[in-house]
């Protein structure tokens, strides 16, 4: 079978950047007076999720001076549910490989499983709190607020500051609680729980990030407790005009490099390929995708491959990594057991692209509509097909910048490395 050629292309998005972060943890802690709540030796619990948000290392490492020089002693606790694992050691891991470390934040972490019970919803649903956040002085939450992979929500209440709150501080066991009841659980008991943490625990404020399309910082914000569910909406709204999205909505085959942990929670976001699958749920309309291979798992996800169930086919270098422990005790929790299941095998990408082109039902392969992209976070540069470029040529916001290059494949039939911002395909 003869593949098409690829063309490297540009997206060009916009949205703003912070530039200082340092400087902005600076302002926005101190600007809200947080220091008058800290008296020497306060012990205040800064919270660290598994996601791999932009900075994150060097947000929380201000974050600890500025509550340094206030006189607070502060310290991370690993804030991820049932990431990692579900144990101490593994959320520890994750922490270190988003560069989350002891010596370069300058404060301690304390990974544990171990929760306190703080209360209940008024549904009736039990409240959990990490323990050591629970005998802390205080805790600021820090989260990145952004559309969340399995939900719309009628309170604009998804990925942040909320959900960071009630699973992530919850650990496992509140984890387990909240997705016992699939969609609704996130989406509609998950920011009362929140609300409880929030009336029982001394939040002394949230630091909310949101990022461009860019994968880079565009804003952070200290919000007072108070405000957090009210603030959060607000900013989720502003998140989805920065976020990005593929140049077409039609498309035969989507090859993802890499999917993973650090890149999403579902590991491809969906939002981006357009891919739930959760029982009863209504599939998005767009972008409309025959077939996802999905080539390799990043290190990050510490072979935690849950989201390759959002794929159609995958290589034998991905199946050969997954740690299948870490990703069913992730997906179990989670209840959306479709996430994880195994798509299609082959022993390459040329294998994996041979079999998707097979059954793209009578499109010559020279004519599909192919699209490669390095992961679902990063979408900046990317390769489509030739017969795509009629289509996007008119976009204001994409930039062809290549040259019509056969596909490379190395030795093993593996698709040729590539940076994708300088490399060719």
């Amino acid at each position: 079978m003869s593949f098409p050629k690829m063309i490297k292309v540009r997206q060009h998005f916009s949205g703003p950047r912070v530039e200082n972060i340092e400087a902005a943890v600076a302002e926005q802690l101190g600007g809200i007076g947080i220091g008058r709540s800290i008296t020497p030796g306060t012990r205040v619990a800064l919270t660290a999720g598994s996601r791999g948000i932009a900075n994150i290392a060097l947000i929380l490492r201000s974050a600890v001076r500025v509550l340094k020089q206030m006189g607070a002693a502060p310290f991370i606790v690993p804030a991820m549910g049932s990431h990692g694992g579900a144990t101490a050691e593994g959320q520890l891991e994750v922490l270190h490989s988003l560069g989350v470390t002891e010596e370069y934040c300058e404060a301690p972490i304390l990974s544990s499983m171990e929760v306190v019970r703080i209360g209940q919803t008024p549904d009736g649903m039990p409240v959990h709190v990490d323990k050591h956040a629970y005998e802390a002085d205080a805790v600021i939450l820090v989260g990145r607020i952004k559309l969340h992979t399995d939900f719309k929500s009628p309170i604009s209440i998804e990925s942040g500051l909320m959900k960071m709150a009630a699973i992530g501080l919850g650990k496992h066991k509140q984890a387990l609680l909240v997705h016992t009841y699939g969609v609704q659980g996130i989406r509609d008991m998950m920011p009362e729980v929140a609300k409880i943490v929030l009336q029982q625990v001394n939040v002394l404020c949230g630091l909310a990030i949101v990022e461009n399309a860019f994968e880079q910082t565009a804003l952070i914000e200290a919000v007072p407790a108070s405000m957090i569910q009210q603030r959060e909406a607000e900013l989720l709204q502003w998140s989805a005009t920065l976020f990005p999205k593929l140049p077409v909505e039609d498309i035969d085959v989507l090859l993802v490099d890499e999917i993973g942990k650090n890149y999403s929670g579902t590991g491809m976001d969906t939002n981006i390929i357009g891919r739930i699958r959760i029982l009863g749920i209504e599939e998005p309309q767009s972008p409309r995708i025959k077939y996802i291979i999905a080539s390799d798992l990043s290190e990050a996800s510490h072979g935690n491959a849950l989201g390759i169930g959002l794929a159609d086919l995958t290589t034998k270098r991905l199946f050969d990594k997954i740690d299948l422990q870490s990703m069913n005790e992730n997906v179990v929790t989670s209840t959306f057991l479709h996430r994880a299941m195994i798509p299609i095998i082959m022993p390459s990408d040329k294998e994996a692209l041979t079999g998707a082109l097979r059954a793209t039902w009578g499109t010559p392969e020279e004519q599909a509509r192919i699209v490669r992209i390095p992961n679902t976070l990063q979408l900046e540069y990317l390769y489509v097909s030739e017969s795509l470029l009629p289509e996007i040529a008119g976009l204001p916001n994409v930039e062809i910048i290549g040259q019509a290059e056969e596909m490379s494949f190395d030795a093993d039939g593996y698709l040729a490395k590539t940076d994708f911002a300088h490399a060719a395909v």
